[in-house]
């Protein structure tokens, strides 16, 4: 499991995740997106594209970002979720609440 933030503005990044999203990697990833958000990244993009299994743990590693960025005063989109991702976010409902873009450059331009 790997996550790359990248920077794409003073207040906006990009962080690509790599790998499965679960019990085993949730934790480190929440982690990561939480420091991003702590350093002033308050709208983040998270490319799920390189992610083909997520469980609950995962879900709530998303969760838990998407808090810490709208306390910050931002909000968080999901790019590129793959078949199962999608299809977990989907049956658990949320979908609603973690929106979902094709592209980066869509989930980036909602931001503008």
């Amino acid at each position: 499991m790997s996550v790359h933030v990248e920077e794409r503005s003073p207040r906006t990044a990009v962080a690509v995740v790599d790998g499965r999203l679960d019990l085993l990697t949730a934790s480190d990833v929440k982690r990561q997106l939480q420091e991003a958000v702590a350093s002033g990244l308050h709208r983040l993009v998270v490319d799920l594209h390189g992610v083909p299994f997520i469980d609950s743990s995962g879900l709530g590693a998303l969760i838990g970002a998407l808090k810490a960025t709208r306390v910050a005063g931002g909000d968080l989109r999901i790019a590129r979720p793959g078949e199962q991702v999608r299809y977990v976010l989907e049956i658990s409902m949320l979908d609603r609440v973690l929106v979902c873009h094709p592209t980066v450059e869509e989930a980036l331009a909602r931001y503008e």
